[in-house]
């Protein structure tokens, strides 16, 4: 009986923890290669036109990536069509060349602010498509694929 409470109370608060969690998804990188041209697309049905949300792009990424920094052009598509992109550069690793991100396996996750405070003024769905813009020196077309990523994730949260 003791385990059983335990275990209960362990599960419970697990999932309390993340109660300001409003959308929370990963897709998963074929092969861990990110072509420039492979839009990852997320679609969010939307009913809250008054509550703060903050949005987060989530990276897991392995050893094989080859980069300091991650370059990223996002669009978001309003219900009404209405369109915002946006390019962005979060970084990879620290100075000394160490991985940025939590975990404690060859998998690092990244949890990048990309939009903040940000209330979603329209009712229906909302499609965020995530594309990466990283080149290296050799690849100025964007024909080679971006090693290590694998997966790309997007969650809102509520704002406390």
């Amino acid at each position: 009986m003791r385990i059983k409470l335990s275990s209960i109370l362990i599960v419970f608060v697990l999932f309390s923890c993340d109660s300001n969690r409003v959308f929370d998804e990963y897709k998963p990188i074929k092969d861990h290669k990110w072509y420039s041209d492979n839009k990852i697309d997320f679609i969010i049905n939307n009913q809250d036109t008054i509550s703060k949300k903050n949005v987060f792009i989530t990276i897991r990424n392995n050893k094989n990536y080859e980069f300091s920094s991650l370059f990223l052009i996002t669009k978001i598509e309003f219900p009404s069509g209405f369109q915002v992109i946006d390019t962005l550069e979060y970084e990879m690793t620290d100075a000394m060349g160490n991985w940025l991100g939590s975990g404690f396996t060859d998998i690092k996750e990244n949890k990048l602010f990309y939009k903040e405070n940000v209330v979603f003024s329209e009712k229906g769905d909302y499609n965020i498509d995530i594309q990466h813009a990283t080149r290296s020196i050799n690849d100025i077309e964007g024909t080679e694929p971006l090693k290590g990523i694998t997966d790309v994730g997007l969650r809102i949260e509520k704002v406390k």
